[in-house]
């Protein structure tokens, strides 16, 4: 799942990104407005975390430009009061937690808001793997899966895509952050070593030219 998380005080920027990053999440980081709606122009977050108060451009702006424009909005504020909070929704927010918070319901908001479909279920089964979304864990039968977070973050897409197939593009944009380089063959490599940690019989398929499918 890839993150947009725009807050202009630098160490909690720095805090919240590494956080979310332990947590599995593929994140960049901006620190005013305006830089927001560059980054969301280029690349298709699946949620924003929104400070309000920005410079440049205010946080408000920045909601209602990209609210129904594809990327969820969690807006993260020291504004919590409940007035604060109905602004925040009826701005086009999709979720809004006050600071303090505790950094494990962020993650689940986040969780839960970068399902894009609301039905998709938070555990799901294909043959005999279990991939439980919600707690980041994987299981082929009765073997725990180890995996790391890049390929919890392949799997997890190649399930939410429902035997559709799902590009290396695609992967590379919404798994990994905006430091990995495009032409390298990070996808493939990583998608070797989930095959094997998968173990037979095979479940992923390469789609010659267009990419890969559970």
């Amino acid at each position: 799942m890839r993150v947009l998380v725009v807050e202009d005080h630098e160490v909690l920027a720095a805090r919240l990104a590494e956080g979310l990053r332990d947590a599995g999440l593929a994140v960049d980081v901006v620190g005013d407005g305006a830089a927001a709606l560059e980054a969301a122009d280029g690349t298709a977050y699946d949620v924003i975390v929104l400070d309000r108060d920005l410079p440049v451009v205010h946080g408000d702006r920045v909601c209602r430009t990209l609210a129904g424009r594809g990327p969820r909005i969690l807006m993260l504020t020291a504004a919590a009061s409940v007035d604060d909070r109905v602004d925040g929704l009826e701005l086009g927010a999709d979720d809004y937690l006050g600071k303090p918070f505790a950094f494990h319901e962020l993650v689940a908001r986040i969780r839960t808001l970068g399902r894009r479909a609301p039905s998709a279920p938070p555990v799901v089964r294909v043959s005999d793997l279990t991939v439980d979304r919600a707690r980041h864990r994987a299981a082929r039968g009765q073997r725990a899966l180890s995996l790391t977070r890049k390929e919890f973050g392949v799997l997890e897409m190649l399930v939410a895509a429902e035997g559709a197939v799902v590009s290396a593009e695609d992967l590379l944009e919404h798994v990994w952050d905006a430091h990995a380089d495009p032409f390298s063959n990070i996808v493939s490599v990583t998608m070797a070593r989930l095959r094997r940690k998968l173990g037979p019989p095979p479940l992923i398929e390469t789609v010659v030219g267009r990419g890969y499918r559970l």
